[in-house]
């Protein structure tokens, strides 16, 4: 099950979403951390979202059997020039539920909220040659570059990163 966050639910999560990204992380996903990655700092980050859902941040969880196993985030750009379009962030799965297909399932979610919401143009940056590139691929999104020693990795090795967009229609 997909359920979006807002002021009402999120607090509820946060426990398990500072899990769910310290699995991430750890686990060598490249999603703004270096591993190892601490419960505190995890908590930390997953409060800012909390305190930014409705100011332009959406965020969705997958659910199993009550148990937070992914997320992802949509931000919405908010400037008069570009209230068509958005950017994901931040997708990710437990380890342990990778290759069920809970990350495509948010991104459906994540895309349907964008249709609805008039935002048809989404945008993506993710780190080249990753699982998650081809995941991208997979769901018909088009890679338009790479930027060299972009960001560093979990383990502080610095990668390239792969820029996406897909257009909504």
């Amino acid at each position: 099950m997909i359920i979006q966050l807002n002021a009402h639910n999120a607090a509820s999560y946060i426990e398990q979403l500072s899990g769910l990204l310290q699995d991430a992380v750890n686990g060598g996903a490249s999603v703004g951390f270096l591993s190892p990655l601490s419960m505190n700092e995890a908590t930390a980050y997953w409060r800012s979202v909390e305190a930014s859902l409705g100011e332009g941040l959406i965020a969705w969880v997958a659910l199993e059997e009550g148990r937070v196993v992914g997320a992802v985030q949509l931000s919405l750009c908010m400037k008069a020039n570009g209230l068509h379009r958005g950017e994901v962030q931040k997708l990710f799965v437990l380890q342990t539920h990778r290759g069920r297909g809970i990350a495509q399932e948010l991104m459906a979610e994540l895309e349907g909220f964008a249709l609805r919401h008039e935002r048809t143009l989404l945008v993506l940056d993710t780190e080249a040659d990753s699982v998650a590139e081809s995941l991208y691929q997979r769901l018909s999104w088009l890679r338009v570059g790479e930027i060299p020693s972009y960001a560093k990795s979990p383990a502080g090795v610095l990668r390239a990163t792969a820029l996406y967009y897909k257009l909504l229609k």
